[in-house]
């Protein structure tokens, strides 16, 4: 079973995610609201995957999880955004793809898949969910 991260500070849907999830065969791990409990649960459980809400309570990001690990480990990174304007927010090394929301959970299981996919084989198959977007060109798209 596949250990699964969660880093989102909404109460409700982080209980939906972890619901969702674990009903989809995921082992959840861990729900943290903060980056330092992000990370702290990361060298805990050591999770294959990971899910991470991009703007986190006490000012923090999610992209701030990946910089603090340093990506020691090939954590499969998906970020959820309710704010996602292309306008820069991440380089490809912050992680696999970004998932804007509202969403739905459905899509959130599929686009997890598509991570698994690109850390294993280095490919994204089609189609993706709506809303979903690779953030490095190194996986290729077949």
């Amino acid at each position: 079973m596949l250990k699964v991260l969660i880093a989102e500070d909404e109460p409700l849907i982080a209980y939906a995610l972890e619901e969702t999830l674990t009903e989809a065969g995921y082992d959840v791990c861990g729900v943290a609201c903060t980056v330092d409990e992000a990370v702290a649960l990361f060298e805990l459980h050591k999770p294959e995957l990971a899910v991470l809400d991009v703007h986190l309570k006490e000012g923090g990001r999610g992209p701030d999880i990946v910089q603090r690990l340093g990506r020691k480990s090939a954590v499969g990174i998906l970020y959820t955004t309710g704010d996602d304007q292309g306008n820069g927010t991440f380089k490809p090394a912050d992680g696999g793809a970004v998932m804007t929301k509202p969403y739905r959970l459905a899509d959130v299981v599929h686009a997890l898949a598509i991570i698994r996919e690109i850390s294993i084989a280095g490919v994204a198959t089609p189609p993706f969910p709506l809303g979903f977007r690779l953030l490095s060109d190194g996986a290729t798209r077949s």
